[in-house]
């Protein structure tokens, strides 16, 4: 067996493009679940045609490349805050401008692209808890990443999570390195924010919030490795 997959290896080159971070998406399928993407994981050209067709305009080019890759691929994108399939797309009524595409799975909060950015190809993704939208990240494939990285963590076989007392936190820093996804809004409290994604060989992390009594949220690749983790940061494991 190769050395435990390592995201921030993976992402040693940054985020700066729309494929790097769809390559990324088929790194972490590859490395870290139980089959690589495949043409079937992805979204139909007649299925994206006619969801275009409906909406009445093209869809933002990431946006569609993002389907068009994983859009069927249920334990990258439908855990925890389902992406919605291509017929579900629908345009937010009182601003006429935000394309939802995902939704919080007791309906308490979408995710959107703003239509009238003027990066059409890429543009910014927002969110909204029932208080109006605000900004989540700044590009629709930044979006897709986060997506990915939330769906897989959190419905990992092996998921844990603790409150992370502040005293554990160079620790954490110590260990792990940051991903380069830029800070993002909780949606449930932006006060709490920012969320920040970490990783180390053979284990995926992301801390919510600055407090003294943050939120960690974290999977390893084996049983073994989540006790090693939970050796490295002893908190208290909710698991």
């Amino acid at each position: 067996m190769g050395p435990s997959p390592d995201a921030s290896l993976a992402l040693r080159t940054g985020l700066h493009s729309p494929a790097q971070a769809l390559e990324f998406v088929r790194w972490l399928a590859a490395a870290w679940t139980d089959r690589p993407l495949t043409p079937a994981d992805g979204c139909t050209e007649s299925e994206l045609a006619a969801t275009e067709a409906r909406l009445g305009f093209p869809l933002p080019t990431v946006l569609r490349s993002g389907y068009a890759l994983f859009g069927r691929r249920n334990n990258l994108t439908r855990t925890q805050d389902p992406l919605l399939p291509p017929s579900g797309l629908y345009v937010d009524e009182e601003t006429g401008d935000v394309l939802v595409f995902r939704e919080e799975n007791q309906g308490c909060a979408s995710w959107g692209v703003l239509l009238s950015a003027p990066d059409r190809d890429d543009p910014p993704v927002l969110v909204d808890a029932g208080d109006g939208w605000f900004p989540f990240l700044e590009r629709t494939s930044l979006a897709w990443v986060e997506l990915v990285l939330t769906e897989f963590l959190l419905g990992s076989p092996h998921y844990d999570a603790c409150e992370l007392p502040s005293a554990l936190l160079p620790a954490l820093h110590a260990r792990h390195t940051r991903l380069p996804l830029p800070d993002h809004p909780m949606w449930a409290s932006p006060a709490d924010s920012p969320i920040r994604w970490y990783a180390a060989p053979g284990r995926l992390l992301r801390h919510d919030g600055p407090g003294p009594h943050s939120w960690l949220h974290a999977t390893a690749r084996t049983p073994a490795g989540l006790d090693a983790l939970h050796a490295d940061l002893p908190a208290r494991w909710v698991g």
